[in-house]
């Protein structure tokens, strides 16, 4: 199975795994393989604050450019610099070192609303 059970996915494709009062928020690979060849990532910065379903910055590929959502309310605390120089991660491993940001969870109400691996997965196989 393409998506780690370890974490929850929302219905616009990023996956959100909680460790602690920390969420690391990412795409998922059926948003990799859709959006193709990434080229660009930009997220918001270190401090800002987050409400539930807010967009925390976009992804740009050769075909569009998508916003990113963040289903909880929190602070961003650590943004993967590592996508400024090497968007490209993102396609490569989308679930691991392609992570986008780490938020310090304020309110997790909205991750009631994420679904599991197994059914993010029977609702969008490719």
């Amino acid at each position: 199975m393409p998506y780690p059970d370890d974490r929850q996915y929302a219905d616009t494709h990023e996956w959100h795994k909680r460790d602690g009062d920390t969420l690391t928020l990412g795409l998922t690979q059926h948003a990799v393989d859709s959006l193709t060849d990434i080229t660009y990532v930009e997220m918001k910065g270190i401090g800002e604050s987050l409400d539930p379903g807010d967009s925390v910055g976009e992804v740009e590929s050769v075909k569009t450019t998508s916003d990113v959502y963040c289903a909880c309310a929190g602070e961003i605390v650590e943004v993967n610099e590592r996508l400024a120089d090497d968007p490209g991660l993102l396609n490569s491993d989308p679930h691991g070192e392609g992570w986008l940001i780490k938020v310090k969870i304020t309110d997790d109400s909205g991750l009631s609303g994420l679904v599991d691996a197994g059914t993010y997965e029977s609702e969008h196989a490719s």
